[in-house]
């Protein structure tokens, strides 16, 4: 059953599409949710207008009555429920802050998260593969709850954050579909920071802030971007074009990929007359970019802000270019890329000090955008499965267009899988196969820069508002390993994972039969019995991707000087000298790049299965209908433990890998009773019959370690001479 209640592939009753008819109530949703924002408003200028102020002198009995009964309607949470800062100064903003602090929420956030509900259900139906994605499933339980205070705080706190990069990596596929709720989640209902685009089939307008100071860019060291220019690798060098054309531009952005920077060239046109070209890559989603305002964040401060670090770092690299007063510039960017030279375009001041006579975006959501220069010509591209360039709900193939004089390619590329579809190498292969006409249009329209190359320059740009993902814990050195599935950088590093390890006292004997021959792997003691743990994870980012992860070990002896219960004494050594550590006898991820590195780095039995797990709350829930696996329950009360750093061990060729793993997070200890593990009767080997031979395919753990939220890197393997 799809979110919209209606079973997959079945359309919508009357045979109209259903992703399409939740859309459109999602329009008259958010539209209701913009009158109460507007009545808010209203009440809030009514209660501090002077007329009201003096009747209440004059007649305190009446004049004071209808003041509180303004007030009441604008801050009761039977009312309004308007945020402090809709209340004049004085009495409103005290009760406006207690109906913050006590956890209300204004109407107006309220029923937008309605809309943003049936928004999701929308994608859903047209893309049901993002229900599979850890991080995307957990973003749409947290704002699809049936609490909406909750989902409110939730998306507010995202919003707040621009360092959320782990969180918001999520977004990229909502981007668009958030853009008309933002401004009804914002506390001032005067701030000017961002403008709303609203729903289409009406005239958009943004409000942006003031104009860009070009030659100061007089802004605080927070907020300040920054640029430096580098040099092309000999590689990069062979594949820069040399001559002005729309494939060559796009492949240039191709070439410089995305890590952090952007390409200005000069071209000397057809006319003998020196032009200047700006090309912009976009982002990568799901993957943290250090030191970079060209990520998750940056895209999202430039949906709603002309003012980003990504556009202030483009204007420092021109400055730094030397591009003379009124030069005619050709903008061309590919999703974030086309947002922030978009928004040097729609600069008034930018627009006097250059002349921009051409904007191309390729899969950039810029409908809510208008050039300052009415002169400019303007160019989307934009393939219709691809979901970042749809704009406040209106997905791609709308047939209302908010810019009918700009030129726009709107097609159906064969490639539907998200972000497959949104990446640059697809696109240039569309332009040149499945809409040639698009590009000879586009190449028509730039023919002043269709002419020899006679400068490039590349420039990094730097982002110094916040420090590197996961700083402190995962800023660590790094090498490249190479495997089957090329390059690995280790440790390998989680920017956010949840886990939980079910512990349970098995047979001594059992457990001896499970490990390998070698006599130097022999199960650590607690008494008579050994102890396996069956340990769960759910990584929704990481730098080897998202994916979820079951692994069977058991805890073993020093391999050279076993010694009985030293693995209790080893939990009072640090990590890197323990002598006692974890076998891992069978593990299932749900990627090949993690089943490589598991095998290649880290020597152990890893297989590629589909699993899906829930760890984030008080209830464990882990199904693989591939291993005929089931875990769950609800977790107790806990008590907090130290940080749990461990070592795993593997097998590769005749030698011992020994892996340290490091974590930090809150982890605690809880009573197994109410977790169940279940086998089905065809579960698949090998990790179904090691549980069988151990006696726990239907037991209760012991205890359970649980984390639902922790930060991890994992080293390269060891090689052991045992």
């Amino acid at each position: 059953m799809r979110a919209d209640g209606h079973a997959p592939g079945r359309p919508a009753p009357g045979g109209r599409d259903a992703g399409e008819l939740l859309r459109r109530c999602a329009r008259d949703v958010v539209d209701v949710a913009e009158g109460i924002r507007a009545v808010s408003a209203r009440t809030g200028a009514a209660l501090s207008a002077p007329p009201l102020a003096a009747s209440a002198r004059r007649r305190p009995r009446t004049g004071l009555a209808a003041q509180w009964a303004l007030l009441r309607a604008l801050t009761n949470k039977e009312g309004l429920g308007g945020p402090p800062t809709s209340a004049p100064k004085g009495i409103g903003q005290v009760f406006g802050a207690a109906g913050e602090v006590l956890g209300r929420e204004n109407l107006a956030a309220r029923i937008a998260v309605t809309s943003l509900r049936l928004r999701i259900a929308a994608l859903l139906a047209d893309h049901p593969e993002f229900a599979r994605d850890p991080g995307m499933r957990r973003l749409m339980e947290t704002v699809t709850a049936d609490r909406d205070p909750e989902a409110v705080r939730a998306l507010r706190a995202l919003f707040r954050d621009q360092g959320a990069q782990r969180a918001l990596s999520g977004l990229a596929p909502l981007m668009g579909e958030l853009l008309a709720v933002r401004t009804l989640l914002d506390e001032d209902p005067h701030n000017g920071e961002t403008g709303w685009a609203p729903a289409a089939g009406r005239e958009q307008s943004v409000d942006q802030p003031q104009g860009i100071d070009v030659p100061g860019l007089a802004h605080t060291d927070e907020e300040q971007g920054a640029a430096e220019a580098v040099d092309l690798t000999d590689q990069e060098k062979q594949f820069i074009a040399i001559e002005g054309s729309l494939l060559g531009f796009l492949r240039n952005i191709e070439v410089l990929s995305t890590d952090g920077r952007i390409l200005v060239q000069n071209v000397r046109g057809p006319d003998g007359v020196v032009r200047y070209v700006v090309q912009a890559p976009g982002m990568t989603p799901g993957r943290p970019r250090n030191h970079s305002p060209q990520d998750v964040v940056g895209a999202w401060r430039n949906l709603f802000t002309t003012d980003s670090p990504y556009t202030r770092s483009v204007l420092l690299a021109l400055a730094d270019y030397g591009i003379p007063r009124g030069a005619e510039l050709a903008l061309i960017g590919h999703g974030e890329g086309g947002i922030a030279l978009m928004n040097l375009a729609q600069d008034e001041q930018f627009c006097r000090t250059y002349r921009v006579t051409h904007v191309v975006a390729v899969g950039s959501p810029i409908d809510a955008m208008k050039p300052a220069d009415p002169r400019t010509w303007v160019a989307g591209i934009t393939n219709q499965h691809d979901i970042v360039p749809v704009p406040d709900g209106r997905r791609a193939g709308f047939l209302f267009d908010p810019h009918p004089h700009w030129y726009r390619v709107d097609y159906t590329g064969p490639t539907r899988e998200f972000p497959l579809c949104h990446m640059l190498r697809e696109y240039i292969e569309h332009l040149r196969t499945v809409v040639p006409q698009a590009r000879e249009d586009v190449d028509a329209a730039l023919t002043p820069y269709r002419g020899p190359i006679v400068r490039t320059q590349a420039y990094q740009l730097k982002d110094r508002a916040h420090p590197p993902e996961g700083y402190p814990f995962l800023t660590l050195p790094t090498t490249s390993i190479p495997t089957t599935a090329g390059p690995v950088d280790v440790p390998v590093r989680y920017y956010d994972s949840s886990a939980a390890h079910l512990c349970f006292p098995v047979s001594a004997d059992a457990a001896r039969g499970l490990l390998p021959g070698a006599t130097w792997l022999t199960p650590s003691r607690l008494g008579r019995r050994a102890l396996a743990v069956l340990s769960l994870y759910e990584h929704r980012c990481s730098t080897i991707g998202p994916y979820t992860e079951i692994a069977l070990s058991l805890v073993v002896d020093d391999l050279w000087r076993p010694r009985p219960y030293d693995v209790a004494a080893d939990l009072l050594r640090r990590v890197d000298l323990r002598r006692t550590g974890r076998y891992v006898l069978s593990l299932a991820v749900t990627s090949d790049e993690a089943r490589v590195v598991a095998r290649e780095i880290w020597g152990q039995p890893a297989m590629r299965t589909t699993a899906e797990a829930d760890l984030t709350g008080r209830r464990i829930d882990v199904r693989s209908r591939d291993l005929g696996l089931t875990v769950e329950g609800r977790l107790g009360p806990g008590v907090r433990c130290p940080e749990s750093d461990w070592i795993l061990y593997g097998r590769r060729a005749a030698g011992t890998v020994r892996t340290l793993v490091r974590a930090h997070g809150r982890l605690r200890l809880h009573r197994g009773t109410g977790v169940r593990l279940r086998l089905d009767t065809a579960a698949a080997e090998p990790l179904a019959g090691q549980l069988r031979r151990l006696g726990i395919h239907r037991a209760r753990p012991r205890f359970v370690l649980s984390c639902p939220q922790f930060l991890l890197h994992r080293s390269a393997g060891a090689l052991l001479p045992r």
